[in-house]
Formats: C-alpha cells, sequence, structure tokens
C-alpha cells in the first residue's frame, strides 16, 4: 500500500471523528445515526494512522507530497 493522505487530509479526518465522539459521548446524536458515525469515526482513524485511503484508489487521489532527495 502506498500512501495517499497528506497530513492536512489525516488531521482534517482525526477531528471530525473526535467531533463524532464528542457527539456520541455528550448523548447529541443516538440509535442508528450513532452506529453509523460511529463506525464512520473508526474508519477515518484507521486510514489516518495507515496513510492510505482504498476509496482514493479508482479516482485517482493523491494527497501525499514526496519528499525531495
Amino acid at each position: 500500500m502506498k500512501k495517499n493522505m497528506g497530513t492536512a487530509d489525516k488531521a482534517i479526518r482525526i477531528l471530525i471523528a473526535v467531533v463524532i465522539g464528542v457527539l456520541y459521548f455528550t448523548n447529541a446524536i443516538s440509535g442508528i445515526l450513532a452506529i453509523v458515525l460511529g463506525i464512520l469515526a473508526v474508519v477515518f482513524v484507521l486510514t489516518s494512522f495507515i496513510s492510505f485511503c482504498p476509496l482514493y484508489l479508482p479516482f485517482g487521489i493523491n494527497t501525499f507530497k514526496k519528499k525531495k532527495q
């Protein structure tokens, strides 16, 4: 797996996951919506840690900046 997520992309995903977590723990969301958003938050965190998003492949999206050597 080649990295295809940049730093800003990862930060935004983690921020969204944190917001979903806060909404859940403050009981602002519940039921099916909480389950769906919880799964989405977990996926966002996992893809941020591995710097790879499988949905970017079919669309050719790559936000990862390669370092010059």
